[in-house]
């Protein structure tokens, strides 16, 4: 709208103005080179006026030739880009599609078009990663490391590279220069602390959790939690050979985590061996009520050395009044009674768990209660085949893997703090042999005098097919067969390793460690062997 009004501003005064010279025409005259030229003033400026638009245009055109060529050039270039950005756009939706040969023609015309263009690289890279040639990818990825605007891309390629072919080493070696030359990044922060607790670098990987949640990388809650693991994992280490230094990891871990069973375990028994009783019973209460565990029920219950079995059976009963719907509450109790030898107080733990929550490690408990108070082979039997078919416990479970005790990583993985307790995912064939020969240990403890138990294990020949079982009694006059080597056909006994490798085997069932100044239940002398055993035994 100025721009109209100054225009027409314009036209007014240059209109007034011819008009005022053509009310006062005047005369001019010009003599120049023995000629002389007459006119008036305003045919004067009109002449003139025109000569200089002749003259500009003359000019324009003369400039427009002499630029023509770089003119012409400018429109390849021009319609250069544009084919070449068609040909990126085109070859990435290429690449997103899985389509190999779109995406290896689409690479090619940008090569050609766009040269020097980042994207270019990174589109030739992806086409030869997709049509597996690593080498060249590879070859792309090391060439982007010459320029600076292409070398934090190209270390993010070599990178994956790496890890795609399982060169750790080479891949933590990316990762740090890739932090070191951009500190704000996320990728390397995330890999090199993956591939640092991998490697049980904790303290690598303390430092660079620190430098994540210092650029803002991690959430202070997961922080708190994945450093509270590392410091675990770190006392653990140091429990049975610097104490002192355990306890403090473990009291920091179990101050960012109170939740953290492990940390709180290897600080209540360190507590415990120094006699401080009261900062046991604060950090395992702290934690029981936050995730019950049977760990934290044995540093509970032996946190004072020297007390009786009846002591520590009322102390884990106070233990328990904290979580009333815990399932390892009861189990906790009827442990501490069992070894006790308070058999009213272990079934009327266990009486809840068994109408409603029947588990194995309770039909366990229940066959030690009939096994050594009354000495009762037919019920030790009977609990026992019903903890074959029961519903299995919690245990340390990661990836699939059951394992005995707590671990920061993943066997399988390597992700820290993997482990969960809980019951484990039942698989399709899975042996339990493991489990069963527990339970026959504990049932050959259990004597009463008069017979002795014998456990045989007969494999059915099928490793498909759990082995069946079969408990029978011998007068204690004769001494007990040996069992039955297993036949080839039958699978073998799981051994521990294995147990915690991720073949799906049942966890150990939780037993505590008799204390010192518990007698137990004595041991029979061993039968002399007669004819009939020994024929038997053949």
């Amino acid at each position: 709208m100025i721009r109209l009004i100054l225009y027409l501003v314009g036209v007014g005064l240059l209109a007034t103005g011819l008009a005022w010279l053509a009310d006062r025409p005047g005369q001019m005259l010009l003599t120049w080179q023995g000629y002389e030229i007459e006119t008036t003033v305003f045919r004067a400026v009109v002449i003139f006026a025109i000569l200089i638009g002749i003259a500009v245009f003359l000019w324009s055109l003369l400039r427009q030739l002499w630029n023509s060529p770089a003119a012409v050039g400018r429109m390849v270039n021009r319609r250069r880009q544009e084919r070449g950005l068609e040909a990126l756009s085109s070859g990435m939706i290429a690449i997103g599609a899985g389509d190999r040969s779109q995406a290896m023609r689409h690479a090619i015309q940008a090569r050609k078009a766009l040269p020097n263009e980042p994207l270019t690289h990174l589109l030739r890279a992806q086409a030869a990663q997709l049509s597996g040639d690593r080498t060249t990818a590879r070859r792309i990825f090391e060439a982007m490391l010459g320029s600076k605007e292409t070398e934090q891309l190209g270390l993010r390629g070599l990178f994956l590279e790496a890890e795609r072919e399982g060169e750790h080493e080479a891949a933590r070696q990316f990762a740090d220069r890739a932090l070191r030359l951009n500190p704000q990044l996320g990728w390397p922060i995330d890999a090199l602390f993956e591939l640092q607790c991998r490697a049980s670098d904790w303290t690598g990987a303390l430092d660079t959790l620190a430098a994540g949640k210092r650029n803002g990388h991690f959430e202070r809650t997961i922080a708190d939690r994945r450093r509270a693991v590392i410091l675990t994992a770190q006392a653990q280490a140091l429990e049975d050979t610097n104490a002192d230094k355990a306890l403090a990891l473990a009291m920091e871990a179990h101050n960012l985590a109170p939740d953290l069973v492990e940390a709180a375990a290897i600080a209540g028994r360190v507590f415990s061996s120094k006699g401080q009783t009261g900062k046991v019973a604060r950090v395992i209460e702290q934690t029981w009520r936050r995730a019950p565990h049977p760990d934290l029920a044995i540093a509970y219950a032996y946190a004072r050395s020297g007390d009786s079995p009846k002591d520590r059976l009322d102390r884990v009963k106070n233990l328990a009044r904290t979580t009333p719907h815990s399932v390892e509450a009861p189990i906790a109790v009827a442990h501490a009674a069992i070894e006790a030898h308070d058999w009213t107080e272990a079934r009327k733990a266990l009486a809840p768990l068994v109408e409603s929550r029947l588990s194995q490690r309770v039909c366990t408990l229940m066959a030690r209660i009939e096994g050594e108070q009354f000495g009762n082979a037919g019920r030790v039997r009977e609990w026992l085949a019903r903890a074959a078919n029961a519903p299995r416990d919690p245990a340390w479970t990661a990836d699939g893997v059951v394992a005995d005790r707590w671990a920061a990583i993943s066997p399988v993985t390597g992700t820290l703090d993997a482990f969960q307790w809980k019951v484990p995912v039942e698989q399709k064939g899975t042996q339990d042999e493991e489990l069963a020969l527990a339970k026959f240990e504990e049932l050959m403890a259990l004597g009463d005098g008069s017979t002795e138990k014998v456990i045989e294990a007969k494999p059915l020949g099928n490793d498909d097919v759990p082995q069946t079982v079969e408990v029978r009694t011998v007068p204690a006059t004769e001494e007990a067969p040996k069992p039955k080597p297993a036949a080839p056909t039958a699978a073998p006994a799981t051994t521990a390793a294995q147990r915690t490798s991720g073949n799906g085997a049942q966890p150990h069932p939780y037993v505590p460690s008799r204390a010192p100044d518990d007698p137990g239940v004595e041991d029979e002398e061993p039968a002399p062997k007669t004819a009939k055993a020994a024929k038997a035994s053949a």
